[in-house]
């Protein structure tokens, strides 16, 4: 199974959408592997967005993630990383489909709820910043026979 990093951020948070995002990926059949609430030091949200360090957007990107309190999570399933990037939509809510995160519940590209690794590597670096090996959890739910060929 893969595994992939999803931050419901400050504003998702605020809002109270972390249940029902939790629901979201839970009614699709993926697996929780670890969450925690975190207000995130800037340490991390630096190598969390080392891409975007030199854009002209970052400086108000860090300030926003490091606003409030964070809800990180790891979900498990076959393709993980694809399923949830499909499950939040667009980073610009304005192209978002409805049904999606964040065409259901966002309006601003910068302020868009939700964060999702966009490969299976960054889903490892991603991971690798925010949760310790000892946080994770390994498991079987029930339902994956019924899941899964």
């Amino acid at each position: 199974m893969d595994r992939t990093f999803v931050m419901v951020k400050p504003d998702g948070v605020q809002r109270g959408l972390v249940g029902e995002i939790i629901s979201r990926f839970e009614a699709k059949g993926l697996k929780l592997a670890g969450a925690k609430l975190e207000l995130l030091p800037e340490a991390r949200v630096v190598e969390q967005y080392r891409e975007h360090l030199q854009k002209p957007f970052f400086p108000g990107l860090k300030t926003y993630i490091m606003s409030g309190p964070c809800f990180l999570m790891v979900w498990e399933g076959k393709g993980a990383v694809a399923v949830v990037r499909r499950m939040i939509g667009s980073t610009n809510p304005a192209e978002a489909a409805p049904g999606s995160i964040r065409g259901d519940f966002a309006l601003d590209i910068g302020r868009n709820v939700i964060h999702a690794s966009d490969s299976p590597e960054s889903a490892a670096r991603e991971l690798g910043i925010h949760f310790a090996s000892g946080e994770l959890v390994d498991y079987s739910k029930i339902d994956e026979p019924v899941l899964y060929e």
